[in-house]
């Protein structure tokens, strides 16, 4: 069993790494993992920050779309079983995953 977990990022050099690695960081026990990351035109560092990381799919809009088109586009790509949709400002709590699940 996979979970897709597709972030859309717009100008979230902020907080990108944190988000990623609390995401990293949550057991799911047998349940394999797939992070999808779309940069959104960001005109901030996010595309840099996103580059330097490793155990994610980093995919690009050249300009900014939306949100929804950057979710289609995780979509696309996405491979797992299941998918979830987490937003890169920490709206939402990768701890709760599970409960989602």
């Amino acid at each position: 069993m996979k979970l897709s977990i597709v972030i859309p990022a717009y100008n979230e050099e902020a907080t990108i790494e944190h988000l990623i690695r609390h995401v990293q960081a949550v057991d799911l026990g047998t349940i394999e993992k797939e992070i999808i990351v779309v940069n959104d035109g960001s005109r901030d560092g996010t595309g840099q920050v996103l580059r330097q990381l490793t155990g994610i799919r980093h995919l690009s809009h050249e300009r900014n779309s939306g949100k929804g088109s950057a979710l289609t586009t995780g979509f696309q790509a996405a491979t797992g079983d299941m998918i979830l949709i987490q937003d890169a400002d920490l709206e939402y709590d990768p701890s709760d995953y599970a409960a989602v699940i």
